[in-house]
């Protein structure tokens, strides 16, 4: 199944490469991530407990960031293995620097970003006889967790600063 769309951030090309390629902010932004542990340079091992329908349970796997191009675009893979099956994602995420939107008084602005993403997701084992629809329905709302927290973690560093 493939899975794509886009996420625009109210941030610079650069901040919003940096807050996607901390594994921190990754295992913080994955929904029901528990656990992600470095095992060698952008690769993890992860633990997941998903909470959703039939796709329930934990999940035990590796998550790998690879064929980065700074800040332009690098590719996301995730395989994880449960007591209801397997899911493997691998896809490529685009960062796209927008234009800063002006504020009403006509000078300076936030610049945007917007990252566009095409996963290919596959599922197995007993997960996959719930059907493509609710199957769908699950990865897009685990998509859009993630972006909604990687927004929040953007906002904090902000703040932060």
């Amino acid at each position: 199944m493939q899975v794509a769309g886009e996420f625009v951030f109210q941030a610079g090309r650069d901040a919003v490469w940096q807050l996607l390629n901390d594994p921190e902010v990754l295992g913080r932004c994955l929904p029901g991530c528990e656990q992600l542990v470095p095992v060698a340079e952008d690769r993890y091992a992860a633990k997941v407990r998903v909470g959703l329908a039939a796709v329930k349970g934990t999940y035990e796997g590796s998550l790998a960031v690879t064929d980065k191009q700074a800040p332009a675009a690098m590719t996301l893979r995730i395989d994880m293995k449960g007591t209801t099956g397997f899911v493997a994602i691998a896809g490529r995420m685009l960062f796209e620097a927008g234009e800063p939107d002006a504020p009403a008084g006509g000078e300076g602005g936030v610049a945007s970003t917007r990252v566009a993403y095409d996963w290919d997701v596959k599922v197995g084992g007993p997960v996959a006889m719930v059907g493509q629809r609710v199957l769908g329905g699950v990865a897009k709302w685990i998509i859009g967790e993630f972006f909604a927290a990687a927004k929040a973690e953007l906002a904090a560093r902000g703040s932060a600063v």
